[in-house]
């Protein structure tokens, strides 16, 4: 089990608290971050295009001159491919992209993110991270000039309501629950904040 320092939000420490060295002390894996970085990335793209190829253009059903004897190219219909208003040659066609590797892989690239960014010294766990209400110059003050961060992302309970309505405001800041943690978005960010609850909670769920 790896010992983190737990501080509050002036950056002394308050207790410690151990984690598992699967989570958060594993050694990062690059071909992990590649393979759900491509998930969420394709996953993302619509697939709907769609352009008619000769078949679906309306008209042309006639042959526009005859076959031999007018001394001009033989042609089909005024609707083949290299006609102005023909129909496009191997036209694209409306697709699905998506793609889900196996969930061991999400789970061990998840790990490598938590780990990379404890190994960086950019992981922060926090005590708590309460606000009065749902404010997000309160927030802001709280991150920048409190726990001198620049960008971050915030993860924590939620039922801390006024902390997700504060934070996702924040043009440089983000936050999620535990449970839509995600590789994206911790690599997106430079400094990695969690409440000790949000660890603990991470902890079980990738155990």
């Amino acid at each position: 089990m790896a010992k983190f320092d737990v501080v509050d939000l002036d950056l002394k420490k308050v207790s410690e608290i151990e984690l598992s060295d699967d989570i958060f002390g594993a050694e990062p894996n690059a071909h992990l971050f590649y393979e759900v970085a491509k998930m969420q990335q394709i996953n993302r793209r619509r697939g709907t295009v769609g352009v008619k190829n000769t078949s679906l253009v309306s008209g042309g059903g006639k042959k526009p001159w005859k076959q031999k004897g007018t001394g001009r190219a033989r042609q089909g219909s005024i609707r083949a491919s290299h006609w102005v208003g023909g129909g496009k040659a191997m036209a694209p066609k409306a697709r699905d992209y998506f793609y889900r590797p196996p969930r061991k892989v999400r789970r061990g690239a998840l790990k490598s993110a938590l780990s990379l960014r404890a190994k960086e010294k950019t992981l922060i766990i926090l005590s708590g991270f309460s606000l009065d209400a749902p404010k997000s110059k309160q927030a802001f003050e709280a991150l920048t000039k409190r726990l001198k961060l620049q960008n971050a992302l915030v993860v924590d309970e939620k039922s801390n309501t006024n902390l997700h309505r504060s934070v996702r405001n924040l043009a440089k800041f983000d936050v999620l629950p535990p449970e839509g943690l995600n590789l994206e978005a911790v690599l997106k960010h430079s400094h990695l904040v969690l409440t000790s609850a949000a660890a603990k909670t991470l902890e079980g769920a990738l155990s």
